[in-house]
């Protein structure tokens, strides 16, 4: 469905579900040419069914029809426009894919010999190095199957140097625009957590984070540009501030696409930062995964890093070093999620330093040339340029009648996947808009002109957001209701006799 267009009722897909009939079948299986079993000797009462299994009765063709239909309702970024804000749905080039499925990758065991690997190893030593190069640290493990292991791993070296010094500190601190995995990750490591307000301008109050600084506090928490869309130009001062109190600091790096070859977080004074391969360089994410997470570090958190690492013997062969008397030990099975290491590592060879310096310029002109065409409707809270997203702010539709909800969910009919909503906490009625530097200019302004659109229909006809999804096979849900109780599973339906529906 093209963005712009707007479906009503009468436009709603049709439900593929029920396609069983009393009968139907797909496939004759010939007659055993073996004696029967005695079932009920083998298995005895209490294990015996009693009812029919209620599988659905169909043809072949109903089975076929029934998943492709399925697989036309999914949405992604090779469908159409993935504002998705603070989770970088950028294109994934198809090259990638196609160096990841290459036999000499794909067919490789984690458990085969590492003398047959050897190129492999160097691809993976490779990774390592460029990545160390790109966020200005000193040593980088691949083995974080995500941002937010890579967060726990890195939340882990913290503590381990922490300990090594001899000292014992109980605090993590973090913004109040921060990740919502920045405070759970912190709580997972056993850490408490203080909360360090925005100033004015949407950064850390450096003058508030001076007061919770002190003996007991092990770090800072971090990501910049900050969730807001915001770069924090006092990062200096702020670096300095938590190093002269004994601390470290930790940078989340979801929102690294805002950067890349402008500026690295160990040039800012981050001792330890987390990528996200599938985010920042293009690899497949959403749903759950694959994602790979990365851990960067300065030079003195290097033996703590998970092991094995990898490291070349006298002959200058890269083999697996499991002698780490200091290591945090094993975040994830194996080496971490090898696909997507290869994914990255062909997006970033194919891009270059000013490739990828592009995609940073792009991703921020995107993002504020929507700034510009949607400040007349939806403004941002914090009047500044913004980096690679924007959070939109929409207690002025709220007060029309329509809150940031219901406009997401108009989007939905309009063909767009909606942006983040009610998030960061700090904006009221927010929706978190990130375009990333894979959108023309084109959609970027029908993206514009869908909301414009979306905002008059709040005085012309405001039924229309309230009761959105109009074209979509389920209808509004009560989403507390649905993550609490599921339905995920198909059921026959009752027994014309008025008996249960099989389970």
């Amino acid at each position: 469905m093209a963005i712009g267009t707007d479906p009503r009722s009468e436009d709603r897909i049709p439900v593929i579900y029920d396609r069983s009939h009393p009968g139907r079948r797909g496939v004759r299986l010939p007659a055993p040419d073996v004696p029967p079993l005695d079932e009920a000797a083998l298995l005895g009462p209490a294990l015996q069914r009693t009812a029919p299994l209620g599988l659905p009765e169909v043809a072949e063709s109903d089975v076929v029809r029934h998943y492709t239909g399925l697989s036309q309702l999914n949405y992604g970024v090779d469908t159409g426009f993935y504002p998705l804000g603070s989770c970088t749905m950028k294109y994934n080039p198809k090259v990638n894919e196609w160096v990841a499925a290459l036999p000499g990758f794909s067919r490789v065991h984690p458990l085969q010999p590492e003398e047959t690997i050897p190129g492999l190893l160097e691809l993976m030593a490779s990774m390592e190095r460029i990545l160390a190069e790109i966020s200005g640290m000193d040593a980088v493990t691949l083995q974080p199957a995500a941002g937010a292991q890579g967060e726990f791993t890195g939340v882990l070296l913290m503590r381990a140097l922490i300990r090594a010094r001899g000292e014992e500190r109980h605090t993590l601190i973090v913004p109040d625009s921060a990740h919502g995995t920045n405070p759970a990750t912190a709580a997972m490591a056993g850490y408490r957590v203080a909360v360090v307000p925005s100033n004015a301008r949407g950064g850390v109050d450096l003058a508030a984070l001076k007061g919770l600084l002190n003996s007991d506090t092990a770090g800072l928490m971090l990501t910049n540009p900050n969730t807001l869309g915001l770069f924090e130009d006092e990062i200096l001062e702020i670096a300095e501030a938590v190093h002269a109190a004994g601390g470290l600091l930790y940078y989340d790096g979801a929102n690294a696409n805002a950067i890349l070859g402008e500026v690295r977080p160990g040039d800012m004074g981050f001792d330890v930062v987390h990528l996200n391969l599938h985010k920042t360089f293009s690899t497949p994410h959403g749903g759950g995964g694959p994602g790979s997470g990365p851990v960067g570090v300065k030079a003195v958190l290097e033996p703590f890093l998970p092991g094995p690492r990898l490291q070349r013997d006298a002959s200058g062969r890269l083999t697996w070093d499991h002698q780490r008397p200091q290591s945090i030990g094993k975040v994830r099975s194996y080496y971490g999620n090898v696909g997507i290491v290869l994914r990255a590592l062909a997006y970033i060879l194919s891009h270059g330093p000013e490739g990828l310096r592009d995609v940073a310029h792009t991703a921020v002109l995107n993002a504020n040339y929507l700034r510009a065409r949607l400040a007349d409707r939806y403004p941002t809270r914090y009047d500044r340029s913004v980096m690679h997203e924007l959070v939109l702010t929409l207690a002025g539709q709220k007060v029309r009648g329509a809150s940031a909800l219901d406009v997401a969910k108009r989007l939905i009919d309009y063909g767009v996947y909606p942006p983040t909503v009610y998030f960061p906490l700090v904006v009221k009625e927010a929706l978190m808009v990130e375009p990333t530097e894979t959108e023309s200019k084109e959609t970027l302004d029908r993206f514009a002109d869908t909301l414009a659109a979306i905002d008059r229909e709040i005085e012309e006809a405001p039924e229309l957001l309230h009761d959105a999804p109009h074209a979509t096979p389920v209808r509004r849900l009560n989403e507390a209701e649905a993550a609490r109780r599921p339905r995920i599973r198909w059921a026959p339906p009752a027994d014309p006799s008025g008996g249960p529906a099989a389970p």
